[in-house]
C-alpha cells in the first residue's frame, strides 16, 4: 500500500513553488542533524527505559537500567544544547517555548495523543483477556470509532467550510472525548452490549472534530502501558504467591493467550488484575483528555483578552480633514483612511514581499462598478 501510495503521489502530484529555489547542498546545510540526532537518541533511550523498568520489571539497581535512563537524561541535555547554541534552524524553536501558546498546545497534543493510543491499544485486550473473545471479535469493538472518526471530520469540515467559525465547535464537541474515554472506564463484565460497542464511538467524533481546528506522539502508548504494567505487576503479586508465583506472573504478563489455559480458578484471578489493571488505563485516558479539552481555551480566551486590553484607538481625524459648516445647515462626510493595497499573504500564490497576486487584482477589478473605476 505504501509503494502505491508513494507511486501516485510521485507520478500525479506536482507542485510548484514560485520564486527562486536554493540549491540541494544549500538546503541540506540548513538540515538540524544534531538536534534531530540528540533527540532520536533520547526518545529511544526513554523507551528502552520504560520498557526495561515496567514490561520487565527489572530492579532501579540494574546496569541496563541505569544505562538507559542515564543516556536519556544526557541525550535530552544535549538536544537542548545544540538547538539553543548550535542549530541555525532547530527543531525546537527555543523561542516557542517562551510563548505560553505554543507550550500548552504541545501539552495538549501529547495528552490527546495519551487517550487515543491508550484506548486504541489496550481496548481490544479488555474484550479478549476480561470479557474472553476472540482476537477478531475484540478487534470489531474498534470500528465504531473508526466510523465516528470518519464522520466527525466530515462534520467538522464541513461546518467550519459554512459557518468559518471554530471556538463553538470545539466547545462543543471537545467534551465528547472525556464522555467517551469515561464510557470506557465505566465498563464492567455485566456492561450492557450496546455499551460495549457504542461507548467509544463518543471518543473517536469528539477527537476527529477537535483535531481538525487544532495540531496533533509515541510518548502516549509508552506512558500508558508502563502504568498498565506497574499497575498489573501489583495486583498480580497480590493475589498469586507460592513458590513458583513469580515465574508464572512473568508469563501471564508477557503473554496474555495464556490466560485461556490457565485453571479456572487462576484465570478468574488473572481476569481481575487486567479488569483493574485496564480500568486504570483508561481512567488515565478520561483524564488527559479533559485536561487536553480544558488547557488550551483557556489560554486562548485569555490571550484573546489581553489582545483586547491593549488594542490602540480608533485613528482621529485630522482638524484639517473635518467637515466644516455650510450654508443652509452642516453636514459632517466620513472621512476615511485610504485602503493599503497590500495584503497578507494568504496561499503560496501570492509573492513573498506582501504584494497583490495579478490574478486576484484582476479579478477586483472586474468586480468593481463604473462609477469605482472612474475614481
Amino acid at each position: 500500500m505504501f509503494m502505491i501510495s508513494f507511486a501516485l503521489t510521485s507520478h500525479f502530484h506536482h507542485y510548484v513553488t514560485p520564486g527562486k529555489g536554493k540549491s540541494t547542498k544549500e538546503i541540506l546545510k540548513r538540515i538540524d542533524y544534531g538536534g534531530t540526532l540528540t533527540l532520536l537518541i533520547s526518545v529511544a533511550a526513554a523507551l528502552v527505559f520504560l520498557s526495561l523498568k515496567y514490561n520487565e520489571s527489572l530492579p532501579w539497581s540494574n546496569p541496563s537500567v541505569i544505562a538507559s535512563i542515564t543516556v536519556t537524561a544526557v541525550s535530552f541535555i544535549a538536544f537542548l544544547l545544540v538547538e539553543l547554541y548550535v542549530a541555525q534552524e532547530p527543531v525546537l524553536a527555543p523561542a516557542l517555548l517562551k510563548q505560553k501558546i505554543p507550550v500548552l498546545v504541545g501539552i495538549s497534543n501529547f495528552l490527546v495523543a495519551t487517550c487515543n493510543y491508550s484506548v486504541n491499544y489496550f481496548y481490544p485486550m479488555w474484550f479478549q483477556i476480561v470479557m474472553s473473545t476472540s482476537a477478531s471479535t475484540a478487534g470489531l469493538h474498534l470500528v465504531p470509532n473508526s466510523i465516528s472518526m470518519s464522520l466527525g471530520s466530515v462534520f467538522a469540515g464541513y461546518m467550519m467550510h459554512r459557518t468559518g467559525k471554530y471556538k463553538m465547535i470545539n466547545m462543543t464537541f471537545g467534551w465528547f472525548p472525556f464522555i467517551g474515554a469515561s464510557l470506557v472506564a465505566s465498563l464492567r463484565r455485566d456492561s450492557p452490549a450496546f455499551l460495549s460497542w457504542m461507548g467509544i464511538a463518543p471518543l473517536g467524533f469528539g477527537n476527529s472534530v477537535v483535531l481538525q481546528t487544532m495540531i496533533r506522539q509515541v510518548g502516549g502508548v509508552a506512558v500508558s502501558a508502563a502504568i498498565f504494567q506497574s499497575k498489573l505487576d501489583t495486583e498480580l503479586r497480590r493475589r498469586i504467591t507460592g513458590p513458583d508465583a513469580n515465574e508464572m506472573i512473568i508469563k501471564i504478563r508477557h503473554s496474555s493467550q495464556l490466560v485461556a489455559t490457565l485453571p479456572e480458578d487462576l484465570q478468574i484471578i488473572v481476569r481481575d488484575s487486567y479488569e483493574i489493571s485496564l480500568r486504570g488505563v483508561f481512567i488515565l485516558s478520561a483524564a488527559s483528555t479533559l485536561l487536553a479539552f480544558l488547557i488550551p481555551d483557556r489560554s486562548l480566551d485569555e490571550r484573546q483578552k489581553s489582545v483586547e486590553d491593549v488594542a490602540p484607538p480608533p485613528p482621529s481625524i485630522p482638524r484639517d480633514l473635518e467637515a466644516t459648516e455650510v450654508a443652509g445647515g452642516s453636514d459632517v462626510e466620513d472621512v476615511q483612511p485610504p485602503r493599503s493595497r497590500h495584503r497578507p499573504r494568504l496561499s503560496v500564490s501570492q509573492p513573498a514581499d506582501g504584494g497583490i497576486d495579478p490574478a486576484s487584482e484582476r479579478d477586483d477589478y472586474r468586480s468593481q462598478t463604473p462609477q469605482q473605476m472612474e475614481q
